[in-house]
């Protein structure tokens, strides 16, 4: 009963933010639960929005957390449309865009982040999206679609995850695609140059273009429409849309008002917690996007921008909230789906981390896994096209044990042996 009289407050109304508040409810918590987003739209999944729902494949609905009911059903008060615009730590409140303040006894910040822009000329024309939210997705939705009917073309900044998972939607209606990335191949700092290539002839197999080594510079219109996007090299490509696709930021300007801890921005930012999920502040955590975790695993310091991890983190902060003892270590993982290559990454190499890769598999028919070496350990995996496998890779990966690289490479060699 004393939880009765305990106000949780959540702000932030994304995949983290529902899935802590569902874990308050089915771990018995009976006092307030308050969920704030900024966006009109219930707590929707990301994944949708750059591969099934963008790619038309799936309807808008398939993204949503809960039906719009569940939240009255469990009891959770849903602010939806309202920004948080400060945060009291010494009166333990916050405040809406609507001036309403709103009093916790415990608080999660999963604010998430948001895309980095362009600081170029031209991106206040019309045609220049970027893609996060889901309002982003319905426009960008129908924007590739009329791309298709009308031949048009579309520039994308960026050969990351979002820009490759775009152009591969956008080849599915039928549009043109140009890439503009500033590495040698995409993914460069994810995946490294040669599997990078690997991306880059999947991409060029489905007819997109790419110009590497290059930046945009200024976006190009006539009566407020998007004409062409030119590169540093001078190179000028014809241009109906243009997509930034270079990063996100964590939204961590509240926090950092607020006076809490952040992570160092040349390490990815971010609102500093430790293995519990807890801020510097012993009465507000952080969740997903936002939250810079101590990681007890990986010996560092790690933002994960992934869905896996809001999916896990909400649940794991929402515990420690109620007092549970919450070690947070969970191996990071991501997926992707681009045509008819389907991939599941887990672990943490960047670059310059690792020794070597290695190949088990035929990465020519791109069905392989690779693995991440540091000193003959697993650092990270990626399994293409091929499944029934994550589990094992991230015990691998867990187990931190020395393996040798050719039984590792070898397909003959059953991999849970080498456990």
């Amino acid at each position: 009963m004393v939880d009765a009289h305990r106000t949780f407050v959540i702000v932030g109304a994304g995949l983290a933010g529902a899935k802590a508040a569902e874990t308050l409810r089915a771990e018995g918590f009976t006092g307030r639960v308050i969920l704030i987003g900024d966006e009109r739209d219930h707590p929707y999944e990301r994944p949708p929005l750059s591969k099934g729902y963008l790619g038309g494949k799936e309807e808008r609905e398939s993204a949503f957390v809960h039906e719009a009911a569940w939240y009255a059903g469990a009891d959770i008060e849903l602010h939806l449309g309202q920004p948080v615009t400060a945060l009291d730590r010494y009166a333990k409140t916050v405040r809406l865009g609507d001036n309403t303040v709103i009093h916790y006894d415990k608080l999660l910040l999963a604010t998430g982040s948001e895309p980095r822009r362009l600081d170029v000329p031209g991106t206040d024309l019309v045609g220049v999206h970027h893609l996060r939210r889901l309002s982003h997705a319905d426009r960008l939705r129908n924007v590739l679609a009329a791309l298709g009917r009308d031949n048009g073309h579309l520039v994308i900044a960026g050969g990351g995850w979002i820009g490759l998972e775009v152009a591969a939607a956008a080849r599915g209606y039928g549009a043109e695609v140009t890439v503009v990335e500033p590495e040698a191949t995409p993914l460069h700092q994810v995946v490294g140059p040669e599997l990078g290539q690997i991306f880059t002839e999947l991409h060029r197999s489905h007819g997109v273009r790419f110009h590497f080594g290059a930046r945009l510079t200024e976006i190009t219109g006539q009566d407020g429409m998007v004409l062409a996007a030119r590169t540093d090299d001078g190179e000028e490509h014809p241009a109906h849309d243009v997509l930034a696709a270079i990063g996100a930021a964590p939204r961590s300007a509240l926090a950092e008002a607020a006076g809490l801890e952040m992570a160092e921005r040349a390490l990815g930012g971010g609102i500093a917690v430790d293995a519990s999920l807890r801020t510097s502040d012993p009465h507000i955590y952080a969740a997903g996007d936002v939250a810079a975790v101590a990681h007890p695993l990986l010996g560092a310091r790690l933002r994960v921008e992934h869905w896996a991890n809001a999916l896990n983190s909400g649940p794991a902060a929402a515990r420690a909230m109620l007092g549970q003892d919450v070690t947070y270590d969970r191996v990071p993982y991501f997926f992707s789906d681009q045509y008819d290559l389907g991939l599941e990454y887990s672990g943490w190499a960047p670059p310059g981390s690792y020794d070597e890769v290695i190949i088990r598999g035929d990465a020519g028919k791109r069905e392989f896994i690779a693995f991440w070496l540091k000193d003959r350990r697993v650092m990270a995996g990626m399994n293409v096209n091929v499944w029934g496998v994550t589990e094992t890779v991230q015990e691998l990966i867990r187990a931190g044990q020395q393996h040798d690289p050719e039984a590792l490479a070898d397909p003959s060699v059953e991999l849970r042996s080498l456990l």
